[in-house]
């Protein structure tokens, strides 16, 4: 009778062994699950915050976006005024090319070099 109650200890002490190893791994396992959940309400929290500093860039750029046409006079009671709209382009070609000749006047290499 004394070998077979120390064949239950035995068995006894392995499963309290077994016992102590398993909520050792739910310990772990609930430490992991705190942790993809704080880092998930993190990345919420940044997809927020990077939503809304889109909304206001998109906002931003319309009032942006309508000013400019207001200061072009692409919008208003007269509508689109080509030949502003014209006259804007060419004289932007044409101060591009001045200032790329003017930059070839200062900027020439010496004689000897190419």
């Amino acid at each position: 009778m004394s070998s077979s109650r120390s064949v239950e200890d035995t068995y006894e002490s392995q499963n309290d062994q077994r016992l102590d190893e398993l909520h050792s791994k739910i310990r772990t396992l609930r430490g992991i699950t705190t942790d993809i959940y704080d880092d998930a309400e993190r990345q919420n929290l940044t997809l927020d915050e990077t939503g809304n500093s889109f909304t206001s860039f998109g906002t931003s750029l319309a009032q942006s976006t309508r000013r400019a046409g207001q200061a072009f006079g692409l919008s208003g009671h007269g509508g689109v005024r080509q030949t502003r709209i014209i006259f804007y382009i060419v004289a932007g070609f044409l101060a591009v090319w001045i200032l790329w000749k003017m930059s070839g006047l200062w900027w020439k290499p010496p004689a000897g070099q190419t």
